[in-house]
């Protein structure tokens, strides 16, 4: 249950979320609820969007808001189309690795480069976890999925630096154990005119954490908190002081 300051942006009877057990996406759906209030949002004049998965059951049905539950991978499209029919909508995307960055790559890339006025929170758990588990674009080099289960043997997305590559305007990285930077980083997308990209790390014990030895939820979150290293610390590491680390901070427009 939210914390009851929250409970009026929430829709009636709303008492549990969908997600397994252990999973961050109940976290991250706390942090876009709290950015939201913190920023005073009109939730009448917000539009959420998200494709389909696991991060796409964060907006709809649980917010008191007008909700876009789309096709899978074209949570952008349908986002873009609405903010240019009505330029006044705040409109944030909340969906998952696999939904904006596999089979709605293109429409990432693309949003990017155009530099769309549209907030992107990305729900990053490695896998494809609704479905079964396969291998997803940001599952790192070796992990075992439902597809790899001698090992993934394609290199995963850097989904910070391919945004920022392609040229958004506001891109961060962090944790849902890092819940108070997480939910900064949500408030300055929404604060930022143009393209912004927030890629929240969140575990997923069923289907990543149980393929590939990771223990319980409790034993997930503890292994995510010891992987992560700041922007600021990184550089002065090597690559292989790096391999297995996950940098997070404000790679543009901090």
């Amino acid at each position: 249950m939210m914390a009851r300051d929250l409970e009026r942006h929430l829709r009636d009877g709303v008492e549990t979320t969908p997600f397994c057990p252990g999973c961050g996406h109940g976290i991250l759906m706390g942090a876009v609820l709290r950015a939201v209030d913190a920023l005073g949002l009109d939730m009448s004049r917000t539009l959420f969007v998200s494709g389909i998965g696991c991060a796409a059951w964060i907006p709809s049905p649980h917010f008191r808001a007008d909700t876009l539950h789309t096709l899978h991978g074209r949570a952008l499209p349908f986002a873009a189309g609405a903010k240019l029919y009505n330029p006044d909508l705040t409109v944030l995307v909340v969906s998952g690795d696999g939904d904006l960055a596999s089979i709605g790559g293109n429409h990432l890339i693309h949003a990017a480069r155009r530099d769309l006025d549209l907030t992107v929170v990305c729900a990053n758990n490695q896998i494809y976890g609704m479905t079964g588990g396969q291998v997803a674009p940001t599952t790192p080099l070796g992990a075992a999925s439902a597809t790899t289960p001698e090992g993934n043997d394609g290199r995963p997305f850097d989904l910070c630096r391919l945004v920022e590559a392609a040229g958004a305007s506001y891109v961060a990285r962090y944790a849902v154990v890092q819940p108070l930077l997480l939910q900064r980083a949500i408030e300055r997308g929404l604060r930022t005119p143009g393209f912004a990209f927030v890629e929240a790390l969140s575990p997923c014990p069923t289907q990543f954490g149980r393929r590939n030895g990771l223990g319980d939820p409790a034993a997930c979150l503890a292994g995510l908190k010891e992987a992560l290293v700041s922007l600021e610390d990184a550089r002065g590491l090597g690559a292989e002081a790096l391999r297995d680390r996950i940098v997070y901070g404000e790679f543009v427009g901090g």
